[in-house]
């Protein structure tokens, strides 16, 4: 017996980044979105709990208990009193290291097809608030759709989204270290009057009313600057996506993947193959969202 979850891939379209909190983190107004982009996470009992990994980037995939994966069954082991012993396979798409929450969807993913497996009978609440152990934004991969993260991304507010929004993103050769972009924040804005992060109402109003024009008008990244500081090549690659068409382009989270909103699919087609011609970055993926959150296949 077997369970397997398919979970999607994430771009934060507001990301307003507060100043460091005494315990190391920012307060955030962290508006998610969900893009079609998945990984799949299959658990099978087993004799100890293992892991694997195949697909794109696998090989920079930790295989051990650092794993957001392994980490979701022995949290939710440990909660039910069961032997975490299962293999976890991480069928990966979504771009490691990248900027979009795959290692947080590897966890969601896993905690969800080990409460079917186990039939523990969770709550939906329970679920999330392991996830909030997790990391920040593990919850949004279980919910998916569209939400608002605030404290440190992880007290979610569901959105209502009126339509289809057309996205590329930009892969780029090896990561950014999620840690290190927030520390280059602080360097950048030391002695700055850093306010404290608010949902932007003109962009909530565009994700609502499914307006891609208007939607592309409000993006923003707080932490795009401390990305672009530490890895300025992404300039050329969000210049050229521009260039070719889109709508908007910014960092996708801390990065290196860049995201371009596209005005409709072929568009989006084109702006594509306009990146991956430009040889400003390792490949380029095409993908709808909203997207639905973690689901049992």
């Amino acid at each position: 017996m077997s369970v397997t979850v398919r979970v999607p891939a994430k771009v934060n379209v507001q990301l307003a980044v507060g100043g460091v909190r005494e315990d190391g983190y920012h307060d955030l107004a962290n508006v998610f979105l969900a893009v079609g982009l998945y990984d799949e996470i299959t658990v099978t009992p087993a004799e100890s709990l293992t892991v694997t990994c195949t697909g794109p980037g696998a090989d920079q995939v930790p295989l051990d208990r650092t794993n957001l994966a392994a980490r979701a069954a022995e949290l939710l082991a440990a909660r039910y009193g069961i032997d975490p012993a299962v293999h976890i396979h991480i069928d990966k798409d979504i771009p490691v290291a990248g900027g979009m929450a795959g290692g947080s969807a590897d966890g969601a993913g896993a905690l969800l097809a080990c409460d079917a497996l186990w039939s523990t009978g969770a709550s939906r609440e329970e679920l999330l608030g392991i996830c909030a152990e997790l990391g920040s934004d593990v919850p949004f991969s279980l919910v998916g759709g569209a939400a608002l993260g605030t404290g440190r991304g992880e007290r979610l507010t569901e959105l209502p989204v009126g339509g289809a929004f057309h996205w590329v993103f930009a892969v780029a050769g090896g990561g950014l270290s999620t840690p290190a972009v927030y520390r280059e924040f602080d360097r950048l804005n030391e002695g700055a009057d850093v306010p404290v992060p608010v949902a932007s109402p003109p962009l909530l109003d565009a994700l609502r009313t499914g307006d891609a024009g208007a939607l592309a008008g409000a993006l923003v990244n707080d932490l795009q600057p401390a990305a672009l500081s530490l890895r300025p090549s992404l300039a050329d690659t969000l210049r050229t996506g521009t260039d070719a068409g889109a709508l908007a382009a910014l960092v996708s989270g801390s990065g290196p993947t860049t995201a371009f909103l596209a005005k409709d699919a072929d568009a989006a087609a084109q702006i594509s193959e306009a990146l991956i011609a430009s040889g400003t970055c390792r490949t380029a993926r095409v993908a709808e969202a909203p997207a639905r959150g973690a689901t049992i296949l």
